[in-house]
């Protein structure tokens, strides 16, 4: 038996990028992960729809460099 090198699942959220979103009423912050945009997110502090094309990348779970 062999110890894991990481968690399982690991696999499958690798490859997910996340996306800061700025409410274009309020100014908050909210963090939408690339797997979750077929859903509706509403802003944390004021309760309004966020608008995807305002979004940002923000980070991955790609990296460029050999771990």
């Amino acid at each position: 038996m062999s110890t894991p090198k990481h968690c399982p699942g690991f696999e499958r959220f690798k490859d997910l990028e996340s996306f800061l979103c700025r409410c274009p009423t309020c100014g908050a912050e909210k963090e939408i992960f690339s797997d979750e945009f077929d859903r509706a997110h509403l802003c944390p502090r004021c309760k309004e729809p966020i608008d995807f094309s305002l979004c940002e990348p923000y980070g991955g779970g790609r990296t460029e460099t050999p771990r």
